[in-house]
């Protein structure tokens, strides 16, 4: 399809251009200097590179799953817990207002925060585990969420080529968890964002649920990051900005970040693997693994149109669906 030109479309990369070299910092990546992506494309006359990976990433399926994918509870009942989605959502905007305090590039914090859970199992990280563990009892492999994102946006959306995204949006998706730090700031951002946003609205959740009481939570933590939770994003990202600002990185100052790895040790040991999450934990691994095993024994239950070998396959189903549809499928 082709679209009629005009004085806007025509002028558009030369006007990011100059409002970039005006505001942006330094080491923020310009939209128009990416590395590039895996298939040449022509560019779009009135959007960047990165504000296009950000659109893809909204319209593929596997996004519109992420709001049945739990984040903490399994498959809950309360419409207020939030999901895989929401965290996303949060996570957002939470990198957006770093990137802009520090003038790196949001468009491209975006991109990478919107697509980063993509991969990301039924379950939350039990999910995670189970899949994790049957795959490597059964053929010798692991899962990891960070690389199925990427190949979710790699192979497995876009009906075929995937969503040929750039080279600095893939590598913030793959390296947002795990061994490898991203290569740009932007990247960085929602590496340490992510956690920024799941550990206080995990607390929120928590204590919704009734697992937590607000006193429970450890007193000295909680005197330097806030009682609340719109306390303590506020205290961790003026931190976390002021921290990179000076340091021309990405970084907390060692007391604000030694709180809050304090506090997710803390939900870790009481919510995320404590006694009241039992339950929970049994249901989903055993759904996880029920499935795996009953599609190796039977592949013809799998669409036919997934590439890979039969683990693969497995994988790659098993990991696309929902809390409830995992607890449906027979």
């Amino acid at each position: 399809m082709s679209c009629e030109r005009g004085p806007i479309a025509d002028s558009f990369r030369e006007r990011i251009d100059a409002v970039e070299a005006d505001t942006l910092s330094a080491l923020a990546v310009r939209s128009y200097a990416t590395k590039g992506r895996q298939h040449v494309e022509p560019e779009c006359s009135v959007r960047t590179p990165f504000q296009r990976d950000r659109d893809r990433i909204v319209h593929t399926k596997a996004f519109r799953r992420l709001m049945h994918k739990t984040q903490v509870f399994i498959a809950p009942t309360d419409d207020h817990f939030r999901t895989r989605l929401t965290h996303t959502l949060e996570t957002s905007g939470i990198a957006r207002a770093v990137a802009r305090a520090l003038r790196l590039n949001e468009d491209l914090v975006e991109a990478i925060a919107l697509g980063h859970d993509l991969g990301h199992t039924p379950f939350g990280h039990i999910g995670e585990s189970a899949l994790d563990a049957i795959l490597g009892e059964m053929f010798g492999r692991e899962f990891r969420h960070n690389v199925h994102s990427l190949r979710v946006v790699d192979e497995l959306e876009g009906d075929g080529p995937g969503l040929n995204l750039t080279v600095e949006v893939r590598d913030g998706i793959l390296n947002h968890t795990g061994e490898n730090e991203p290569a740009t700031l932007e990247g960085k951002i929602v590496r340490l964002v992510d956690r920024v946003a799941y550990l206080n609205h995990d607390i929120d959740d928590a204590i919704r649920a009734g697992i937590l009481e607000a006193d429970d939570l450890p007193p000295p933590d909680i005197a330097l990051l806030g009682q609340t939770g719109s306390e303590r994003i506020d205290t961790l990202v003026h931190d976390l900005v002021e921290s990179s600002g000076r340091e021309g990185d990405i970084v907390q100052s060692d007391v604000i970040g030694d709180a809050m790895l304090s506090l997710r040790r803390f939900m870790f040991d009481e919510v995320y693997l404590g006694p009241a999450a039992q339950e929970g934990r049994e249901r989903a691994t055993n759904a996880v693994r029920k499935i795996f095993m009953k599609l190796v024994a039977d592949p013809e239950k799998l669409p036919s149109d997934r590439p890979g070998d039969l683990a693969q396959r497995v994988t790659d189903y098993v990991a696309g669906m929902t809390d409830r549809f995992a607890l449906s499928w027979r």
